[in-house]
């Protein structure tokens, strides 16, 4: 079941999310809003998604990594390359909106997976970006916030 997504200016985007606490990861609210978080970002063609944009206030994530959508609880930059690199983004969030943001070229993420269990993973490139994107929106910062040249689909 997906589940509709916030469109800024909505204030709910604008709000800080709460840690998951470790007795509620392996909760069946924990699963049903993991499961509802992979259908909404499927459905809306996305490639990640985070809880803010479904009104949620957990630090929940979701990332299409290799074709595979992945959830991250509680994910947190824990290392990141000096060297930065500029992405054309938009947001589920924003649509029809684009602007480049200027990103680390590569990162660690250190979260829980749905299991509980810790994971410590690197990326890179587009991939990084998509952690980096997902991870403002539990700090309550969209990409607009960032992004310089923003861009506006011209209807046709």
């Amino acid at each position: 079941m997906s589940r509709p997504v916030l469109h800024n200016p909505d204030p709910q985007l604008r709000i800080k999310s709460e840690d998951v606490s470790a007795e509620r990861v392996n909760t069946p609210e924990m699963k049903l809003l993991i499961t509802e978080l992979k259908e909404t970002m499927k459905k809306e063609n996305g490639v990640g998604i985070a809880a803010p944009q479904i009104g949620v206030h957990d630090r929940v994530i979701i990332a299409e990594i290799g074709g595979v959508a992945t959830a991250y609880i509680n994910p947190v930059i824990s290392d990141c390359s000096f060297r930065k690199i500029d992405s054309e983004e938009g947001c589920l969030s924003v649509p029809g909106t684009w602007g480049v943001v200027r990103r680390h070229r590569s990162i660690t993420v250190t979260a829980l997976n749905e299991h509980g269990e810790v994971v410590v993973q690197k990326h890179q490139g587009f991939d990084a970006t998509i952690f980096q994107h997902e991870i403002d929106h539990l700090n309550g910062v969209l990409f607009i916030d960032v992004a310089d040249d923003i861009q506006k689909a011209s209807r046709l």
